[in-house]
């Protein structure tokens, strides 16, 4: 996994270079299909019977957060497929910006998560269309490097705004991910919707943490390179990371176990209205997606789990217990399920944000 996951690390530090430019294509390798992603999902190892019936991947083009993607969208952007999560699927609906799935043309769609299948307005609309294929989902958690944090040191996620760990704090560039923490850290239980006082706290908290931030990472190569290279030591990070750095030999761990708990997404893949690409070929993409074999790679490299129950059945059950699998929508009042927020809400969130990395 080591040799794997270091050029995985290369691959994903020259993409996150180009995710920068503004359409970010990391390869032309197809100009009939073009999918909009988060760097690293171009790896065709995400996509074996694609490769294999095509002789190549997709052409990429990248993201690092999802209201980046959503406003080159609305700006004229063409894609065919993209790969929006949980909290973003209504508004890129809602937005005009997708057509719905023909499920007929999608291999192995009967053998989807029956729990991610049934979560309201991620996959199918009121009128029964549908609008995601739901590909993996995962945490965003306490991440630490246990050789220089002691345990009982971040046993809250209120340890991010503790001064003994200025300068030593990594969180993702990412509003959504960003109000996960904060609203888990004030008390706010899965479901909740922040009144006005509790967005304050929130942002309060955010605050707090800005004072110890490094860096605010945009992709997974940044904060495997920050956390393996012992320029941070906690982090709010997702699954791969500690994936990732483990494998490259660091002692990077995740808590789930903290007293307020952490936060967990399902993303998924939607085909774009007017996608300009062969329609074959998507299909065809998204069915090589939803082989069970990706599943494989999804827990056993990246620690995230697949939405095709059929492939998760056969991963093994060691594999499963080192990467922390949880089922996919736990019932817990330790997790925080990032679902959509009222638009208003979202946009405070956005503007406040900015703020609060700016230092105001």
């Amino acid at each position: 996994m080591k040799t794997r996951t270091k050029r995985l690390s290369l691959a994903l530090a020259l993409t996150g270079v180009l995710a920068a430019s503004v359409a970010g294509l990391a390869r032309a390798a197809d100009d009939n299909l073009l999918v909009f992603d988060w760097a690293g999902y171009e790896d065709p190892s995400f996509h074996p019977k694609y490769a294999g019936k095509y002789g190549d991947s997709p052409s990429f083009a990248f993201f690092g957060e999802e209201e980046e993607a959503f406003q080159k969208l609305r700006s004229g952007f063409k894609a065919d497929l993209g790969h929006p999560c949980s909290q973003n699927v209504v508004k890129w609906r809602e937005a005009g910006l997708l057509q719905p799935l023909d499920t007929s043309r999608i291999e192995g769609w009967s053998d989807l998560n029956p729990d991610i299948m049934a979560m309201k307005d991620l996959v199918t609309s009121d009128d029964g269309k549908v609008w995601l294929m739901p590909y993996e989902w995962g945490n965003t958690q306490l991440t630490y490097n246990s050789d220089k944090i002691d345990e009982k040191d971040v046993q809250s996620v209120r340890a991010f705004a503790d001064p003994k760990f200025e300068g030593r704090v990594s969180i993702g560039d990412n509003v959504d991910d960003a109000y996960a923490l904060a609203a888990i850290a004030i008390g706010l239980r899965n479901g909740a919707v922040m009144n006005d006082e509790q967005f304050r706290q929130a942002s309060d908290f955010l605050r707090q943490v800005h004072k110890n931030v490094r860096l605010y990472w945009a992709d997974t190569t940044e904060i495997v390179q920050a956390l393996t290279g012992g320029e941070v030591d906690l982090a709010w990070a997702w699954n791969d990371a500690v994936a990732q750095s483990v494998a490259n030999g660091v002692p990077i761990k995740a808590r789930k176990d903290t007293d307020e708990g952490y936060s967990t997404w399902v993303c998924g893949y939607v085909m774009f209205k007017d996608a300009p690409g062969n329609k074959d070929k998507a299909y065809d993409f998204l069915s090589a997606l939803n082989d069970p074999e990706v599943a494989k790679t999804l827990v056993g490299d990246w620690g995230y789990g697949h939405a095709n129950a059929k492939g998760m059945a056969g991963v093994d059950p060691q594999v499963l217990k080192e990467q922390g699998y949880e089922t996919a929508q736990e019932s817990s009042d330790r997790i925080w399920f990032q679902s959509p927020v009222p638009s208003d809400l979202k946009q405070k969130m956005i503007a406040e944000f900015e703020k609060i990395k700016a230092g105001y």
